[in-house]
């Protein structure tokens, strides 16, 4: 099965005998603002308009825990995402397809949790909620009670120390900006740099100009030649806080390889002085 879905697949899925479950998941990165500038409100973009039959999920409050040592975006506590899931209407034998505002990283998010706690059945629309060309919706649905229950370790997810043994012996991709990885600025974190091994692969490089993912062929061409071979080699994919690494892990997906999702990521990693840090081009 196929990791994304085109608005038009949707669209047909949607008037189909089976319509998936959808999820809303408009959010963006908290960076320094403008003075006086509102912080992005995901649920008010989403009241002022979503794909019909949507559902709004909360990023930072259901996709994540609390914010401390294990990294800004650690994972969800597994009783409370299960009930949150199960709110939103999310059964086991039902699809699911997510979206956000077009960026990606909140979708994947979501569709890699989802994933990783066993739903066999997950799909991103491509290009996100910009890809839609129906109508949209104001009204907030309110969904019959769904039955998942999430089983974690059905996809591949590292801790620090399998990210570092993955970027000695197959390959760790860093999936944030060039020059974060690099070390030349780090607006977030507490040191820039990266894992010592990893290789610099900035996720929005997997995406055309129209926001949606490059051809499969395409994709298998620029993972290959950042040393992604597709055979048994392991790959991990780190980024900040688990968030934009989700998209990268996706785009890998589509292109056919599996991938484990470092979810403490950057800031999990950058929070504890011991931990060594390379700067610069080069991996090591």
């Amino acid at each position: 099965m196929n990791a994304i879905i085109s608005a038009t697949e949707l669209a047909s899925d949607m008037a189909g005998p089976n319509p998936p479950v959808l999820l809303d998941v408009r959010w963006q990165l908290s960076v320094a603002k403008a003075a006086g500038e509102p912080p992005f409100d995901g649920r008010a973009a989403y009241e002022a308009g979503h794909v019909p039959g949507a559902v709004f999920v909360d990023l930072d409050r259901e996709l994540a825990s609390a914010p401390g040592g294990r990294g800004r975006h650690p994972l969800p506590d597994m009783a409370e995402f299960g009930t949150a899931m199960r709110r939103v209407g999310v059964s086991s034998a039902v699809p699911v397809v997510v979206y956000d505002g077009g960026q990606g990283w909140a979708a994947a998010r979501a569709w890699w949790l989802l994933r990783w706690t066993g739903h066999p059945d997950v799909r991103v629309l491509d290009g996100g909620l910009p890809a839609w060309e129906g109508a949209l919706e104001t009204a907030a649905p309110v969904p019959a009670e769904g039955d998942f229950q999430p089983v974690p370790g059905a996809v591949g997810m590292l801790d620090a120390d399998g990210a570092a043994a993955v970027a000695r012996s197959g390959v760790l991709l860093d999936a944030r900006a060039g020059e974060r990885y690099r070390g030349d600025v780090e607006p977030i974190d507490p040191v820039g740099g990266h894992i010592p091994g990893a290789v610099s692969a900035p996720t929005n490089e997997n995406v055309g100009t129209d926001g949606g993912f490059l051809a499969t062929e395409d994709l298998r061409a620029r993972f290959k030649a950042l040393g992604v071979s597709g055979d048994d080699s392991e790959v991990g994919v780190y980024c900040g806080s688990g968030v934009s690494g989700a998209h990268e892990v996706l785009a890998l997906a589509v292109a056919g390889i599996p991938a484990a999702l470092y979810v403490g990521s950057w800031s999990e990693w950058s929070s504890d002085p011991s931990r060594p840090v390379a700067v610069g081009p080069d991996p090591q």
